[in-house]
């Protein structure tokens, strides 16, 4: 009977994760049109290092480009840039929000 109730349970969870919509991790989308009219995350980090950010990691995340790193004030932080035209649109510490720009 217990085997039973384990057994239930699992299926459950399988069930429960399976219909669990897949999606980014983004917290954030950008609509960037096509990659080949992107900025090169090699220009991203750039303009964040002479902007004084330390840059640990860039990648593509929901059409925007995320960062890992941290900022001038010194705040390790996962921020999201326009892929076109670099601009910040969302800074985030620890799950709370220290940026956003209005639309996003």
């Amino acid at each position: 009977m217990r085997t039973l109730s384990l057994l239930s349970l699992a299926g459950a969870a399988a069930l429960a994760a399976i219909a669990t919509p897949a999606s980014a991790t983004g917290a954030i989308k950008c609509q960037a049109g096509p990659a080949s009219s992107w900025k090169t995350q090699d220009a991203l980090k750039a303009k964040l290092i002479k902007e004084g950010w330390q840059v640990r990691k860039t990648k593509p995340d929901g059409g925007c480009y995320e960062v890992y790193g941290t900022t001038p004030e010194g705040d390790r932080v996962e921020a999201y840039f326009h892929p076109v035209t670099l601009e910040k649109l969302y800074v985030a510490r620890r799950g709370e929000v220290l940026f956003r720009k209005k639309g996003y």
